[in-house]
């Protein structure tokens, strides 16, 4: 909806006839209500739509993040947005009574590591890709990845027919629990582990 449309849905973002107390209550409950809605992470931009002019939208996270604490869901910083999640903790009771059919990732380890070298390399082509894993990568398997929007396309030489190039998304930010890629595990701790990193 284009911005113009929004504000003629009528929203009082100022809430001046409420005391600051509450008119700061309303803001954080209408941020929790976006974040609720949606299934991405929202920028600071969009939330700064619900609420009033000057309100500090980091300030309002940080208090709604704090009145959280105890419930089983958290605010989280993905990319340059935020969401809400639920806490790890819960992770084995929701697998055991709800039906998330339709939000596994459905990755076989080989899906795994060819992700993992795109998010380590990026913005990485599929020859790159090929370099690594000393054979070609399906457009089948890099297609999923899309269709998952867990990578998608990176920046390109500037120079007739230079390759494709692959970089991850916010999408995989979330589903793998991080703020951004300065996230992911050092190559080097992962060699020291025993484990390789692509």
């Amino acid at each position: 909806m284009a911005p113009d449309k929004r504000a003629a849905l009528g929203l009082d973002r100022e809430l001046a006839d409420l005391p600051i107390d509450l008119r700061w209550r309303e803001w954080m409950r209408r941020i929790e209500a976006v974040l609720f809605a949606s299934a991405t992470p929202v920028a600071r931009d969009d939330l700064a739509r619900v609420v009033g002019q000057g309100a500090s939208v980091d300030l309002l996270i940080e208090d709604l993040a704090a009145d959280l604490a105890d419930r089983p869901y958290e605010v989280a910083r993905i990319g340059s947005g935020w969401m809400l999640r639920t806490k790890a903790v819960y992770a084995p009771a929701i697998r055991a009574a709800a039906n998330l059919s339709g939000q596994a990732l459905d990755l076989n380890a080989f899906d795994l590591a060819v992700l993992a070298a795109i998010a380590y390399h990026q913005p990485i082509s599929r020859d790159g890709l090929k370099d690594i894993f000393g054979r070609e990568i399906s457009r089948d398997l890099v297609g999923r990845l899309a269709e998952r929007a867990l990578i998608s396309t990176g920046p390109r030489a500037p120079r007739r027919g230079a390759p494709y190039t692959f970089v991850t998304t916010e999408t995989f930010l979330a589903a793998f629990g991080m703020q951004s890629l300065r996230d992911l595990a050092d190559p080097e701790q992962l060699a020291d582990a025993g484990l390789s990193a692509p």
